[in-house]
């Protein structure tokens, strides 16, 4: 886990985008200020932001449609995976 001046150095950005991005949902933080935790994940995530805002020119609804979708697939990534881990061990059987 990397602790909030980790993920700013990394992720390439500043405080107060980051409260925005939070504020949004954009990134979901473990635990909370002063002590917020951040991923490896979280740092791919707001990299992809950067990327659709500054070369894509996506907008802030854009990127809320996009985010979420891509949250969506992977929820069913996951739960594909599952499933499919459920299906080998009844074969098993």
């Amino acid at each position: 886990m990397l602790d909030e001046d980790e993920f700013l150095k990394l992720a390439e950005l500043d405080r107060t985008t980051l409260e925005v991005w939070i504020r949004e949902e954009w990134l979901v933080p473990m635990g909370s200020a002063p002590q917020r935790g951040f991923s490896d994940m979280d740092v791919a995530r707001a990299r992809l932001i950067l990327d659709l805002q500054r070369n894509m020119g996506v907008n802030e609804a854009g990127l809320d449609v996009i985010l979420h979708l891509i949250d969506q697939m992977h929820g069913l990534r996951k739960a594909l995976a599952e499933a499919l881990v459920s299906l080998r061990e009844r074969e098993r059987r």
